[in-house]
């Protein structure tokens, strides 16, 4: 019982909805109590031929109107209970998704997807089902049961009903012994859905990488080796459930048994008439639903339980990112001065990923970033970004430290636009437009222009009204990146960052983009990673990372007489791209 506990927040909340939730049903269970008294009365009268068709009457219409009752009494505790189990799994559901938005990058590199959509559906699923199935047999058992054996005990024999409950402490004691295998078979059934639900996700995320690597038999094979476990585990979970059924098939057996050898003595003796053994016989049919139901309340609520607790635990992760409450939320245009010390990844502390960073931007002016993979750049950008606030030293804009500003009123000056980007199933105008779907027309076609994306669209069959697809399949990869550099553009950025965002349009494109971004960008300050030095030639200040350190610096042409890491490179893809043209031109 102690997800009941657990839930004691809500059902305080909502105490109103379940008093009168249970209030019907204890009329619904006090409704079904008076028939088998009535029907021990009329058996009476048949066998002492006393019958009439006037008590034949009353008692039809009494039945009838009893029944009537129970109808709406039902419709009273169901309308009621059933609403305030889906109020529960609106509140979890809408608690969860604010704590998913609200984590940082370490939890999301914690947990996997489908495990946290696992939680999301699956678990949540459980819960309710506490606040719905779980109440009604909690309450429904106990007052039946309470209200079954009082009758039989004031409307026939204290002894007999004493015999016949006998039993009852055994199906206790089997109890006791089931619920925590039931647990700890849950728990395994669960933890396994949540990892073969990531691995349905990741492969059909994957899909194309599958298929293209020939690896389609090999990820069915694992798929199914993860389904095979989890039928043992369901199994087991059946196993230990389906032990309760026959205990309790067992119990009320001997309670029958024991009814019918003393009812009988009873009758013989006169100490009880047919009639009153009749309505103990309906009474005690009535404690068969409380026997099952408590196996069926005993699965719902340790499936609740280690789902509550599965939710919880995910509940109880803290962001390492600190959004003050009383944050500065009036940013203006300015200056970036990042003067970082070192960082390092929460999980690897003593491993310093980026060290001794310091430079300087003014609006108006672009900074090149360039560097194997691996060397820092990305993780910069993220910490611009505030993915993570962990670092020791300073990122300074306008005047202010970034972790000084509201979480959403910074971001909302940060334009990111990464290589590989999301886009919605939705068409081109809503994917632009996301971040503001109050922009109009006008402004998104001016994005797209920015973007040299407006050609395009306008070829296409219905033009911004164009379905991109899941993840924009239906759009070349550099259509793609084009339409996330018009999402971040149109949102006017204090501060726009392309990481590596170019790689997939060609030279020309490219040229026309930046163009198109500088142009607008008086106020603004570019970022530019990239893999391709032409993407940096123009920028007012290039940095140059390896193993986390600033390593180079300077102007395209000076860092080019450096005759350094930055000149090899820009030599190297020069040469590479004169061959590509030649091969083009023959």
């Amino acid at each position: 019982m102690g997800i009941f506990l657990k839930l004691k927040w809500f059902f305080k909340e909502n105490w109103r909805m379940y008093a009168v939730g249970i209030f019907f049903l204890f009329m619904t269970d006090l409704s079904h109590v008076i028939p088998p008294y009535m029907i021990g009365l009329f058996t009476n009268r048949v066998v002492d031929r006393t019958l009439t068709w006037q008590y034949l009457a009353i008692f039809l219409i009494i039945l009838a109107a009893l029944y009537l009752a129970s109808y709406f009494f039902r419709y009273g505790w169901s309308t009621h209970i059933v609403k305030g189990a889906a109020l529960l799994e609106k509140t979890l559901r809408q608690r969860l998704y604010d704590h998913y938005m609200e984590m940082d990058a370490a939890f999301y590199q914690k947990y996997r997807t489908g495990d946290l959509m696992s939680h999301a559906s699956n678990d949540l699923s459980a819960i309710q089902r506490v606040a719905s199935g779980g109440i009604l047999m909690a309450f429904d058992s106990a007052v039946i049961m309470i209200l079954a054996i009082g009758s039989m005990i004031i409307a026939v024999d204290w002894r007999l009903t004493l015999i016949a409950v006998i039993p009852l402490p055994f199906l206790a004691l089997g109890v006791s012994w089931i619920m925590p295998r039931l647990r700890k078979a849950f728990t395994a059934y669960q933890e396994g859905f949540s990892r073969m639900s990531d691995h349905a996700q990741e492969s059909f995320l994957g899909m194309k990488v599958i298929k293209t690597l020939g690896q389609s038999q090999e990820d069915i094979e694992a798929f199914n080796e993860q389904t095979d476990q989890q039928i043992k585990t369901n199994a087991k979970v059946a196993r230990v459930d389906s032990l309760f059924d026959p205990l309790a098939t067992l119990v009320m057996t001997f309670s029958y048994v024991f009814m019918i050898i003393l009812g009988s003595r009873f009758v013989l003796s006169n100490t009880i008439s047919i009639g009153q053994l009749v309505s103990f016989t309906a009474y005690l049919g009535q404690l068969v639903w409380p026997m099952f139901a408590l196996g069926q309340l005993f699965n719902v609520l340790e499936r609740g339980n280690a789902s509550y607790d599965r939710v919880m635990e995910l509940m109880e992760e803290k962001s390492s990112i600190k959004d003050d409450p009383k944050g500065i939320t009036d940013i203006k245009a300015g200056s970036l001065d990042v003067d970082i010390n070192y960082f390092s990844f929460p999980d690897q502390k003593d491993k310093k990923v980026v060290e001794n960073i310091n430079f300087k931007v003014k609006p108006g002016q672009t900074l090149g970033l360039v560097g194997p993979v691996g060397s820092g750049k990305t993780t910069l950008l993220r910490l611009l970004m505030r993915e993570f606030d962990s670092y020791e030293g300073k990122i300074n804009y306008n005047g202010h430290d970034i972790r000084e500003y509201k979480l959403s009123t910074y971001l909302r000056k940060v334009g990111y636009v990464s290589q590989e980007n999301f886009l919605f199933s939705n068409d081109i105008a809503h994917n632009i437009a996301f971040a503001d779907p109050n922009k109009s027309q006008a402004e998104i076609k001016r994005a797209a222009e920015a973007a040299a994306l407006d050609e395009d669209i306008m070829r296409m069959p219905d033009q911004y009204s164009t379905e991109v697809g899941e993840n924009g399949i239906s759009l070349s990869g550099g259509q793609q990146q084009r339409v996330a550099i018009a999402r971040a553009m149109i949102i006017d950025p204090y501060i726009l960052i392309l990481d590596d965002a170019l790689s997939a349009v060609d030279a020309e494109t490219e040229k026309n983009i930046l163009s198109a971004v500088r142009k607008d960008s008086s106020e603004k300050i570019l970022i530019i990673s990239a893999s391709r030095i032409s993407s940096v030639v123009d920028a007012d200040e290039i940095l140059v990372f390896s193993k986390g350190k600033i390593v180079e610096r300077g102007s395209h042409r000076q860092l080019l007489e450096n005759n350094g890491y930055y000149a090899k490179t820009f030599h190297q893809q020069e040469l590479a791209s004169q061959l590509e043209n030649s091969k083009e031109g023959d």
